[in-house]
């Protein structure tokens, strides 16, 4: 594994294939792109997005655990970048972009001090680490996409500031009332908001929230959703009735992607082109970072400023995590609406086997016979 480890300073831009020129569209986390006409867009907005990979240097996990995680946390980073992607689409929206050496805004400030390798951040490798010892995986010890999953959303509970709601659907079911109770969680309390509005301007992860902030109605009305459903589509390759349902998530407008990889080897899909996925490759060790004196985060490291990475959809482990955003009601409405159109265009192209059964309530949308979605 060692062995097999890129370093930041080994790596180079030219190890890189240039984007291709394709006539075939390209999707990224729910946008759609020409790649003969629209390259720059696309890099800039794979630019845009949070890379985490690993680092070295930052202080032990637990106090006397290790001070790197390169070889074993590739899994814990891609959990942070589709966490990550989540609380920019919260706090900065899907449209925002990132300028190389630009005076950041302060929600972006604070949506990076959460990731930060230290103890006190709440999204930090520490606090992945740590958590996931209640997961029964000891620090150092390779995750699976279900367990960084699990993890999140203990960590998500500590966050006032960005108040996500964090739903892991299990068994290959989202079950719709579950998750509208979760967001909105008066509907458990006899319509009485259980949200602490009182309570003044709350702390943007070591930045004071001020004038910047969402209106305290929408927050009242709805916690804003990270939907992740882990899901195994094949026993040692992906099969391919998977495939197309599995394309279709990164068109949805609430895609965060997909958490994966090979064996052993995490990666961050962010979309496709053709046959081939995009993602962001965690596998390359930086040195930990420090906020300046300014609170300032110099933040090039975590951005990926070389053409994105590819691999064909068939190279993918069948053991993945699909990531969705819902930021309103409206949204998680819309989103059940389009993946039910979704299972069924690919049910008219002829594969009878479904990724997942959206649930409303106890009663199912789609019933199962023998291991076949049927509509009711």
């Amino acid at each position: 594994m060692d062995a097999a480890t890129l370093t930041y300073d080994t790596l180079g831009f030219g190890e890189f294939d240039d984007f291709p020129e394709t006539s075939e569209p390209v999707w990224i986390l729910g946008k759609e792109f020409n790649a003969l006409t629209e390259k720059e867009d696309i890099l800039s907005d794979v630019t845009s997005r949070l890379w985490f990979t690993y680092r070295k240097n930052f202080p032990p996990i637990g106090g006397t655990g290790p001070t790197s995680d390169t070889g074993w946390g590739c899994m814990l980073r891609c959990g942070q970048m589709i966490l990550g992607e989540a609380l920019v689409r919260r706090h900065l929206g899907r449209d925002w972009r990132w300028v190389r050496s630009q005076t950041q805004r302060e929600d972006y400030i604070g949506i990076l001090n959460a990731f930060l390798d230290k103890k006190d951040g709440y999204y930090s490798l520490h606090q992945i680490a740590q958590m996931g010892v209640g997961e029964g995986k000891s620090i150092g010890q390779w995750y699976g996409p279900n367990t960084v999953a699990q993890v999140l959303k203990k960590l998500a509970v500590f966050d006032s500031w960005s108040r996500l709601a964090v739903h892991v659907a299990m068994d290959n079911t989202v079950v719709i009332e579950e998750i509208k109770r979760l967001c909105m969680p008066w509907l458990d309390y006899g319509g009485a908001a259980c949200v602490d509005l009182q309570g003044g301007m709350s702390e943007r992860n070591g930045c004071l929230e001020g004038a910047c902030a969402l209106a305290e109605e929408e927050t009242a009305l709805w916690n804003p959703l990270l939907l992740l459903i882990p899901l195994r589509l094949g026993l040692s390759d992906i099969n391919e009735a998977y495939i197309e349902t599995l394309k279709q998530c990164f068109q949805l407008p609430q895609s965060l992607g997909v958490i994966g990889g090979k064996p052993n080897s995490a990666h961050y899909f962010i979309g496709y082109v053709g046959e081939e996925l995009i993602y962001l490759d965690p596998h390359t060790t930086q040195p930990a970072v420090e906020p300046c004196e300014d609170s300032q985060v110099p933040d090039d490291t975590y951005h990926c400023q070389h053409p994105p990475c590819r691999m064909h959809i068939c190279e993918i482990d069948p053991s993945v995590a699909v990531g969705f955003f819902c930021r309103t009601e409206d949204d998680f409405d819309d989103w059940c609406l389009r993946f039910r159109k979704v299972l069924y265009d690919v049910s008219s192209k002829g594969y009878k086997y479904r990724k997942f059964s959206i649930h409303l309530g106890t009663k199912p949308l789609f019933r199962t016979v023998r291991g076949v979605s049927c509509p009711r």
